[in-house]
């Protein structure tokens, strides 16, 4: 699964032809949850509180690029990396 970004020990991936509703997958010192791309709310599984914030302020800072992804995704193109919430 392509690795759009990583920051803080927090890495976003996202599936090629993945189900709706558009998300990506949160992984964080053993924890994994998907995050929705228009809220930036975790809908499945679990994250800790603040890895959870950072992610919904990046999630929703990076909106039209995760979105843009999420297009190619469904398309089967190459995905784009999205700077961290680190700016890294």
């Amino acid at each position: 699964m392509p690795v759009l970004s990583i920051f803080f020990g927090i890495v976003i991936r996202m599936w090629h032809d993945d189900h709706p509703p558009p998300h990506i997958h949160v992984e964080y010192q053993g924890f994994e949850a998907l995050v929705n791309i228009s809220s930036g709310e975790v809908s499945k599984g679990k994250l800790p509180n603040k890895a959870a914030a950072i992610v919904k302020e990046w999630c929703l800072t990076y909106q039209q690029e995760l979105m843009t992804n999420w297009e190619r995704a469904q398309n089967f193109e190459p995905l784009e990396r999205i700077p961290g919430a680190d700016y890294d």
